[in-house]
């Protein structure tokens, strides 16, 4: 599997993980109704964008393969570039170059962001726990950032020392992942007691105050893999969030819990034991990190990539793979050494941090936007499509469209601060940061990009 979806299966395999960990935001604006509808509606929105980007995948690789430009098997294709390199594919001529290129820069800093994020997610659910099993503990900004800095030591590790045992972690987060989810799921269902139908389905709150690898065969299993696995954890979810709004009796009082996560209040309310509540957390917590060892992998891989189609300052040196190794060791340092410097930044400013923490989103979503947006162009055109043997058939430019819209959608709603009353405190920073690397990356492609970078465009060359 390439491992653009890689990173695919790695968000959508973290579905029903995703609504217990990070369910604060939605409970607040929303309440347990918002959260099950928005589910639904984010899971039609995203199944569109899937769909779009499983048929740019099988016909990336059906390219490759055509153009003979694989280096063993035929039935393969490095593709580690992910959305830049489909850019590159299937953008205009007149700005194929420049668009892969931004295209490049935002995937590397969305990558890059998402390490610290992931170990601050893990590290933050143990200062949970922390709480939990002993009341005296105090929260303290530093020791999110060496819960961080720790997380991350262990992701480097396994992406160097252990390398050759990734494929068996992989294994051990799919079996954990579906396990798990029997594991919190049958406790919930048998002990907690139980909210009633009409709070989870109808009552709605506004506390924001809003107003209103590789893999044979790929061009054919890649994208089966790719639906296959948005749908079946699109249920999984489904069932957890419900299963877990109907647990939540009180809201603010599991908005409120010291812990800082209401799931594990939850939890407690559900065991009466901080035994059995750690135990359950620990699934969770396990899961990040093991979440946080693929996002290594992912950024890194993104990077080496990306410096050798010298799209980056010091390309030649960050694409250099050190002999007798099959890893990109510079690339996975300097991603170490990005996340330790950004997890810094949480001594100082806890909101700062938050805003480059969770700058990944923006970055990713917008690198599908102009992604689907270049295939949905050359259909709008006419132009040629090369074939693909996982086709939307004549449905596809409405999917397309579909996906598009949802995606520019969530994209604006990634800058937007978390309540209504802004001061600089709830300001939600992403949007200077996201506009400064992005003009950054406008400047440099300037000045060098365009004299040296050069992307993959297996289709323009054939045309």
């Amino acid at each position: 599997m390439d491992d653009a979806d890689k990173r695919t299966a790695c968000i959508l395999m973290s579905t029903w993980e995703a609504q217990l960990v990070a369910s604060t935001f939605g409970l607040i604006n929303g309440g347990l109704a918002g959260l099950v509808y928005m589910y639904l509606i984010t899971f039609a929105g995203f199944l569109a964008v899937i769909a779009s980007m499983a048929e740019m995948a099988s016909m990336q690789v059906a390219l490759i393969q055509e153009t003979n430009l694989t280096t063993d098997n035929p039935s393969r294709a490095p593709t580690s570039g992910g959305q830049y390199h489909w850019v590159s594919e299937f953008a205009p001529r007149s700005c194929q170059k420049f668009l892969s290129y931004v295209t490049g820069w935002i995937c590397v800093l969305g990558w890059q962001t998402g390490i610290t994020s992931v170990a601050f997610l893990a590290g933050t659910q143990i200062q949970g726990l922390l709480v939990l099993n002993d009341p005296t503990y105090v929260f303290k900004q530093w020791h999110g950032t060496l819960l961080v800095i720790s997380i991350s030591v262990i992701a480097i590790i396994f992406n160097t020392v252990f390398v050759k045992q990734l494929p068996m972690v992989e294994g051990t987060i799919l079996m954990l992942h579906v396990f798990g989810f029997l594991a919190i799921l049958i406790p919930l269902w048998v002990l907690a007691p139980r909210n009633s139908a009409k709070d989870v389905f109808t009552v709605f709150s506004d506390g924001g105050n809003w107003g209103t690898e590789e893999i044979r065969d790929a061009s054919r299993i890649l994208p089966i893999a790719m639906m296959v696995t948005v749908v079946l954890n699109g249920v999984l979810g489904f069932v957890m969030l419900v299963t877990f709004c109907f647990c939540i009796v009180d809201v603010q009082t599991a908005l409120s819990t010291p812990t800082g996560y209401p799931y594990i209040a939850v939890f407690h309310n559900v065991t009466r034991s901080n035994a059995g509540t750690t135990g359950m957390a620990c699934i969770l917590i396990v899961l990040t990190v093991c979440g946080c060892i693929s996002n290594v992998a992912t950024a890194s891989r993104q990077l080496f990539a990306f410096a050798r189609d010298n799209g980056l300052p010091f390309s030649s040196f960050l694409a250099y793979v050190n002999p007798g190794y099959d890893v990109p060791l510079r690339s996975i340092f300097l991603s170490f050494i990005i996340t330790v410097l950004l997890s810094l930044i949480n001594i100082g400013s806890t909101v700062a941090f938050d805003a480059i923490a969770s700058l990944g989103v923006a970055c990713l979503f917008s690198s599908y936007i102009v992604s689907i947006s270049c295939l949905r162009i050359k259909r709008f055109r006419g132009e040629y499509l090369p074939p693909s043997r996982w086709s939307m058939g004549r449905y596809a430019s409405t999917v397309n469209t579909i996906a598009i819209l949802y995606l520019v959608l969530v994209f604006v709603l990634c800058f937007f601060p978390e309540a209504r009353q802004v001061h600089a405190a709830t300001f939600n920073w992403n949007v200077l940061i996201y506009v400064t690397v992005v003009a950054f990356a406008v400047v440099f492609y300037l000045v060098k990009g365009r004299h040296t970078y050069a992307g993959p465009v297996v289709l323009i060359k054939r045309e």
